[in-house]
């Protein structure tokens, strides 16, 4: 591995001439090497320990305006120069765009994370979480899953000045699992997340392995609401994403240059509950402070105490709409607030404790309906059976004002550090 760096650069910046020569008026080449080693799980055993190397190399030109993208895994020089014949011929075949535009001048070199695998600590981490599974768990069938070391080397430059290094080690756990008692079973539940480090705390403790694997037991048995009610669900941190990636979605290219964003207009104003900050977590877990578009992303606060702080539209989005260029990459963080979970589910007279939303696209406005997923009624603050056919509706923007409680505790993915959030006034069915 200690001959990444220089063979990446080489197979970089020859691409980049090649494109050169066949006549972009700018250019961007990034050669990518992404590394595992994992021990994979089926049905509650060990199965397949395997290591794998996968080369890449991304390439984008830009020619009169108009833009072009490939990504090769033949990295022969033949082939090298047959993708880029064909992706200036793709080029001039394109619309042409004004927007269109390659990075420049962006200068990094971004490493993290542990850059070795540890096999002996893979094993065991797995042999613990099996343990785990049997002891306290026993009715789960892990039906998939693994803990496995990730490492992605990667050198990028453009035509006009741009040489991002990347040296990116994480470890990954996933694992999709079902609970069954006799004849029953409860429906599918999963997690995955990455991590630094697996040595601090039990397996279990790393992305919210020990919640979904407990809760999914509690689900074999379940029942239907017994009547329509207006409640509070109390989002799990999985769910909180949907809520918080409809937000992103407001917030960016698509929904921006559509001119249908909710949020347009809305920076310096308050648009969500004060109990709701969000933060850039560029430097988490397995993410890089890099933009998908070869930009580097500094830290932003989207969201402050509910006050809206910023958009996000990309270079090419910001010469669409006129608005500021605001990188971002993947990494992001809801800050957790002072309410124990405990309390935050305590505090619900009637509604339920929600771990997935399967709501499809909400509508332009925000409205949705969406069928609840592995989740819990709550009466009186007790939690009660695992609710099934049990649908919610309401309005996702109204959700982020209508946020009531934050909790203390979070689940870590790495690119996500999320806390269990509790919204009121939902419609239930």
């Amino acid at each position: 591995m200690s001959d990444d760096h220089g063979l990446l650069q080489d197979r970089a910046e020859q691409a980049l001439q090649r494109m050169r020569a066949a006549g972009f008026d700018a250019a961007r080449a990034e050669a990518t090497v992404q590394r595992s080693t994992e021990l994979n799980m089926a049905h509650n055993e060990p199965s397949l320990l395997r290591s794998t190397v996968v080369e890449k190399l991304l390439l984008a030109g830009l020619v009169d305006g108009r833009m072009a993208t490939t990504e090769l895994s033949d990295l022969s020089a033949d082939a090298i120069a047959a993708a880029v014949s064909a992706l200036h011929a793709d080029a001039l075949a394109a619309p042409q765009d004004e927007a269109n535009v390659i990075s420049a001048g962006q200068v990094a070199e971004i490493v993290h994370g542990p850059m070795e695998p540890d096999q002996t600590l893979i094993a065991d981490k797995v042999a613990e979480l099996l343990a785990f599974r049997a002891g306290e768990t026993p009715t789960i069938m892990l039906e998939e899953g693994l803990i496995a070391h990730q490492r992605l080397d990667a050198r990028l430059v453009s035509s006009g000045g741009s040489a991002i290094g990347r040296r990116i080690g994480c470890y990954q756990l996933a694992l999709m699992g079902t609970a069954k008692e006799g004849k029953q079973a409860s429906s599918f539940n999963y997690t995955e997340g990455r991590a630094d480090e697996l040595s601090s705390q039990p397996i279990e403790r790393y992305a919210g392995i020990e919640q979904v694997l407990r809760d999914t037991a509690r689900q074999v048995h379940t029942q239907p609401l017994a009547a329509k009610f207006v409640g509070d669900v109390v989002l799990m941190p999985m769910a909180a994403a949907s809520l918080f990636g409809w937000l992103l979605g407001q917030l960016s290219d698509t929904q921006l240059i559509a001119g249908s964003s909710l949020y347009r207009e809305s920076v310096g104003q308050r648009i969500a509950s004060p109990l709701l900050t969000v933060r850039s977590r560029f430097d988490g877990p397995g993410v890089a402070a890099v933009t998908a578009d070869a930009f580097t992303a500094p830290p932003v606060t989207l969201v402050d105490a509910g006050t809206l702080r910023a958009l996000t539209p990309s270079l090419y989005g910001s010469r669409k709409t006129g608005l500021p260029h605001v990188p971002v990459a993947a990494g992001w963080e809801i800050q957790p607030g002072d309410t124990p979970r405990a309390e935050l589910v305590a505090s619900v007279r009637e509604g339920a404790i929600v771990n997935r939303l399967s709501m499809g696209m909400p509508a332009a406005n925000g409205d949705f309906s969406s069928v609840i997923k592995n989740s819990f009624l709550v009466e009186d603050g007790a939690v009660g059976d695992a609710l099934t056919e049990s649908m919610i509706a309401g309005n996702m923007a109204q959700m982020l004002q209508d946020i009531v409680g934050v909790s203390r505790e979070c689940i870590d993915t790495g690119d996500l550090r999320l806390p269990w959030l509790r919204v009121a006034g939902l419609h239930f069915s």
